[in-house]
């Protein structure tokens, strides 16, 4: 029987000629990643198994992104806790404030993630960098303990799910759209320890910021890993942004799926996720006057250099409605530095939004936008579970950058067709 992409990578990195889905694999690592959040209780755990050093000093990144820059004493001493490890440790991709991004848009921007590879991070949207035809899904502190330390994960065979992209979305659809629709049809569960196969003639029309994006939000349908084959745009990034040699790996024709589904993109409408669940999907012309109090643009599911510009050209020229709360958050300080050069940051701040430095902020609650007791907020982020962005009474839209910044401007959920 064939395999699937997933399985073809993680057969060459256990050192074994074919896997099934099932099948207990001890697998080599291209990359081990942590944030300042998962990474202290790592290294609690990295200590207890008296080693002394790291099993190398390239193949583990450590980014401190969540609650940076610093919000308070406590994740001040974190991220120091961190930092001295990583000095000790001679951690060469450690990236914190001046250099730092969210560390899902800053890992591919660096060329530490490329096609081929078997990717483990302690950050459940790790599965980000399948977007470039690699192996990569999030594990929990333990396991990057144990990957620090001996360069290896063991991993069971995820079984696979193919979806087939066909044709062209409309102006305003895109792999946010594209995602949210696809939650919402199998569930929050329905890739349960899965891999997301994304294929057909469909994927020609996605930037590799859409890919990105799609690949992001694969953990929200319960999927192992997202993945997408390797094609002409993949190779155009990979040659941009590395030098780093990749292999890429095609599904063989026999390969097994527990399940085939066809989306045409064509007839995709701009798609919100609804409270409190990001499977409780509806399209923008089937929601009604629902009310905002905040907007947020960012996230490592959307803060890329091509969402900011999306954000850029609904609100240039126009004006944040009054009494709402319109938060701009770049992925990393190089889409920041580009987002000032082409205009977009003066565009967005005389429209009436503001802009925070590089950080993951209030998509998980953190900090810059917390929502008190019956705010609503519309966010390109990733999760909208109860209370995860303040408040347990708050109330969470998830949009499109397109959607999210047209709700701006009329302080309720719009089609951005309609400003």
């Amino acid at each position: 029987m064939g395999m699937t992409m997933t399985q073809k990578i993680l057969a060459v990195h256990a050192g074994i000629e074919n896997v099934k889905a099932g099948q207990l694999i001890e697998a080599n690592l291209d990359l081990v990643l942590g944030n300042d959040i998962t990474t202290p209780v790592a290294l609690n755990e990295f200590e207890k198994f008296g080693v002394n050093k790291v099993f190398s000093k390239s193949k583990i990144a450590i980014v401190p992104d969540h609650f940076t820059p610093n919000k308070d004493i406590k994740t001040a001493e974190q991220v120091k806790y961190i930092r001295e490890f990583s000095k000790e440790m001679e951690i060469e991709n450690y990236f914190e404030v001046g250099e730092m991004g969210i560390e899902h848009c800053l890992i591919p921007e660096k060329g530490l993630a490329v096609a081929g590879d078997v990717i483990i991070g302690a950050d459940s949207h790790t599965c980000t960098y399948g977007a470039l035809g690699a192996f990569s899904t999030g594990i929990g502190s333990t396991d990057m303990a144990a990957g620090m330390a001996t360069g290896k994960a063991w991993f069971k065979v995820p079984s696979a799910l193919k979806f087939i992209l066909k044709n062209k979305p409309a102006k305003w659809v895109s792999g946010k759209d594209i995602i949210l629709h696809i939650i919402g049809m199998i569930g929050v569960d329905g890739a349960l320890y899965k891999s997301m196969e994304f294929v057909g003639d469909g994927l020609k029309y996605l930037t590799m910021d859409d890919r990105f994006t799609i690949a992001n939000m694969a953990i929200e349908a319960g999927g192992k890993n997202g993945i997408f084959p390797v094609d002409e745009k993949t190779i155009e990034y990979l040659k941009e942004h590395t030098t780093r040699k990749w292999k890429s790996y095609e599904a063989d024709e026999d390969a097994e799926y527990d399940g085939v589904f066809e989306i045409d993109l064509s007839k995709l409408r701009p798609t919100i996720s609804f409270p409190h669940s990001p499977d409780n999907t509806k399209e923008i012309d089937n929601i009604g006057d629902v009310y905002i109090d905040q907007v947020v643009i960012g996230s490592c599911t959307n803060g890329r250099i091509s969402d900011l510009r999306i954000a850029r050209d609904i609100l240039k020229g126009k004006k944040v409605r009054k009494g709402i709360r319109c938060i701009v958050i770049p992925g990393t300080q190089k889409i920041y530095l580009q987002a000032l050069e082409e205009g977009i940051i003066k565009d967005l701040v005389e429209a009436g939004a503001v802009f925070s430095t590089p950080t993951c902020g209030p998509c998980l609650g953190g900090h810059m936008g917390i929502l008190a007791k019956g705010e609503k907020a519309v966010s390109t982020t990733n999760r909208n579970f109860v209370g995860r962005m303040g408040h347990v009474k708050s109330e969470v839209y998830l949009a499109s950058p397109a959607v999210a910044a047209a709700s701006a401007l009329t302080g309720k959920i719009t089609d951005p067709e309609l400003v």
